[in-house]
């Protein structure tokens, strides 16, 4: 994208424009949704993440979740994995795919990545974290970053982690404002994430609990963060990133994004794969209130992409303005 306009901060010596962002969810920030999201106003692209040792393998999936297109930079490219010396490997190879910024996630909470130590499940062991940062930042040529939690439940340990991705070069931090044992019950705890901006020099984006545009500069007067990460929310309402709230988006606009995903989709994936993916986000870009059991099912059914296009047309037809 060519910008014209100040940067709001930069990712050392990436500028970064805008101040919210869609953020990596597994299964939902693939292509198709996330250059839909760049282009309606999300500042930065996240991609899925992509655990190490499949970038190392033959595995062709690691090449589909970090494909991405040049009118998507600056793009940051998400890896996790529990030894450094892999993390270090596979980031050497992706870099030579041309990503802005690599960064390490050390915030998810699914139990079959934390339990391995790698995800949120790094946080425990800050040396880890230390001899990783240090690694990648020494030998990559791009910014590194971290994504992570306020820790596990009683190991609240996010302002020592933040301290060490400083000290070993790390660019940004983004941290979701709850612990891994929280998942994302409960609030987020803006509080922390403030103590974070407080304590460090490079930029911040803040996590959790940002549903509305109102709660886009909520956050960023609350914590003073650089920039707002948005991911549940984004999925029912991607046009936030255009600073609209759902009810504001009009039934032509409702209309448009649909068929644009949806083609998206189907570029990506092949007709057959791209309609099975897209249907998640068909059932989230209605106003769910208004959407009867029957209507679900039918988004929800396989068919031919024509049929398809026809029933969502009848549908948000009658969903999108109520």
């Amino acid at each position: 994208m060519n910008e014209t306009r100040t940067p709001n901060f930069f990712v050392r010596d990436v500028p970064i424009y805008g101040d919210a962002l869609l953020a990596p969810m597994d299964g939902y920030s693939d292509w198709p949704f996330r250059s839909l999201c760049r282009k309606l106003g999300s500042a930065m692209s996240y991609t899925e993440f992509v655990k190490v040792e499949k970038i190392l393998s033959r595995s062709k999936e690691p090449a589909k979740r970090l494909y991405f297109e040049e009118a998507e930079r600056p793009i940051t490219f998400q890896l996790y994995g529990d030894d450094p010396d892999l993390i270090l490997r596979a980031a050497l190879k992706v870099q030579e795919w041309k990503p802005d910024i690599i960064d390490i996630n050390m915030g998810c909470p699914a139990k079959s990545i934390a339990d391995r130590g790698a995800g949120v499940g790094m946080m425990p062991t800050p040396l880890k974290v230390a001899r990783t940062f240090r690694k990648l930042v020494r030998a990559l040529e791009v910014p590194v970053t971290g994504k992570m939690r306020l820790g596990w439940e009683r190991n609240k340990n996010y302002k020592l982690i933040a301290r060490i991705v400083e000290e070993e070069g790390g660019s940004l931090i983004a941290i979701h404002g709850r612990t891994k044992e929280q998942r994302y019950a409960g609030n987020a705890n803006w509080d922390a994430i403030a103590e974070v901006k407080s304590m460090v020099k490079i930029p911040i984006i803040g996590s959790g609990d940002v549903r509305t545009v109102a709660d886009i500069q909520r956050m960023r007067r609350y914590t003073n963060c650089d920039a707002v990460m948005i991911g549940r929310a984004a999925i029912a309402n991607p046009w936030i990133f255009a600073r609209l709230d759902r009810e504001q988006v009009s039934a032509e606009l409702l209309h448009q994004t649909v068929h644009e995903h949806l083609a998206k989709s189907i570029q990506f994936y092949g007709e057959e794969d791209g309609q099975r993916l897209f249907r998640k986000y068909a059932v989230q870009y209605l106003l769910l209130k208004t959407l009867d059991r029957d209507s679900r099912k039918e988004i929800l059914k396989e068919r031919p992409s024509g049929e398809f296009l026809e029933m969502l047309n009848q549908v948000y037809a009658v969903t999108a303005t109520a």
